[in-house]
């Protein structure tokens, strides 16, 4: 089985490509709902984040605050560092047990996508990679179109990431995502072409 890493920023549309794959009947693990349910797989995580960040960022229910975490650790690079070192080992342990499944039911490909699929090192355990791009006017564009951010608060998000110019150095393929989903589609499919060739 081919596993394929799925990358962008913020705002390049890789959910767009993701949903193409999934239409293709491709097996897609998304990094971003294993991340937001990982807490309900391993509880000792919500313990852990306490002592860390403190209680201010969980209701009284005890239910995680997501996003008001995630705004500020976005704006201090060395708490999002914190959080990461948290996390990644448990997202990564959920990828491998996806991928292994996929893998017994005798799946020709996975997808995994990740949008920090390169600073976690899991672009090392894939066999291809994949980076959806588009410009960072357009990325600030939709993400305050999709989340109603303001500028400040897209800005920390993208200023997180590894700049997608960067990343375009550790992938085999690049999709740019710029212009319409029909042409995105199009670089999409020949990407799929050249890799079931494999």
């Amino acid at each position: 089985m081919l596993c394929i890493g799925l990358t962008g920023g913020i705002g390049t549309g890789k959910s767009a490509v993701s949903i193409m794959l999934k239409e293709r009947s491709i097996p897609v693990i998304d990094a971003d709902i294993i991340s937001r349910n990982i807490l309900g797989v391993y509880p000792e995580i919500a313990d852990i984040i306490k002592k860390k960040f403190g209680h201010e960022f969980f209701s009284e229910d005890g239910k995680l605050n997501r996003r008001k975490l995630g705004d500020f650790v976005f704006r201090f690079p060395e708490e999002r560092g914190k959080l990461e070192t948290i996390m990644i080992p448990y997202i990564k342990k959920e990828i491998k047990k996806h991928i292994d499944f996929y893998r017994s039911l005798n799946e020709t490909m996975c997808i995994v996508d990740a949008p920090i699929l390169i600073e976690t090192g899991i672009y090392n355990d894939m066999d291809f990679n994949i980076l959806i791009w588009t410009s960072e006017e357009i990325q600030i564009k939709r993400v305050m179109d999709r989340d109603k951010f303001n500028i400040e608060q897209v800005m920390d998000r993208i200023n997180s990431q590894m700049p997608l110019d960067k990343k375009k150095d550790y992938v085999d393929f690049i999709i740019d995502n710029s212009f319409q989903l029909e042409n995105t589609e199009k670089q999409l499919e020949n990407i799929l072409e050249l890799l079931t060739a494999q």
